[in-house]
This record gives structure tokens, sequence and C-alpha cells, in this order.
């Protein structure tokens, strides 16, 4: 796999919205890509979670980080999460 590169709003957007660095490269390694805007794609993953996340309880965190696909690495443009 390339080597992975964060631009700073998506290392904010991963603190924010409770997803980790080692979370977001699993899912880019073993997600379900699909394509997104401006030629950018979105993979989805889900991890077991059974905690509580805003003071809700949730099974399941579903971690989505928006990538561009560059030459010689992955550009993490933006993290997204949800939480079920």
């Amino acid at each position: 796999m390339k080597p992975i590169r964060f631009t700073n709003h998506a290392y904010e957007q991963c603190i924010e919205r409770g997803a980790t660095v080692d979370e977001v490269k699993i899912a880019i390694d073993q997600g379900v890509r699909e394509p997104a805007k401006m030629g950018r794609k979105i993979c989805r993953f889900n991890f077991p979670f059974n905690r509580a996340w805003q003071g809700n309880i949730y099974a399941i965190k579903q971690v989505a980080p928006v990538f561009k696909e560059e030459p010689n690495e992955i550009v993490v443009i933006t993290v997204y999460t949800f939480y079920f």
C-alpha cells in the first residue's frame, strides 16, 4: 500500500469525530471504496465499538475517510464517523 498522508483538516476531524489514525489506515486498506466528488474516494469500515459516544451507547463505529489517491501517496482530506 502507498504511504498515507493526513491533511491538518483530516487530523482535526479525527479528533473531533472520535476516529484514530490507525482506524483510518485500516479503513483505507480494508474498507469498501466508493467514488466521491472531485475525483476523490471514500472508504467505509465498521469497527466494533460497544461504548458511549456523546451520551449514547453504540455497538458499531463506522470510519469513513475521504482521500485522493496520488501516484506516490494517499492523501486523506477529511474523516467522517458514524455511530450505530
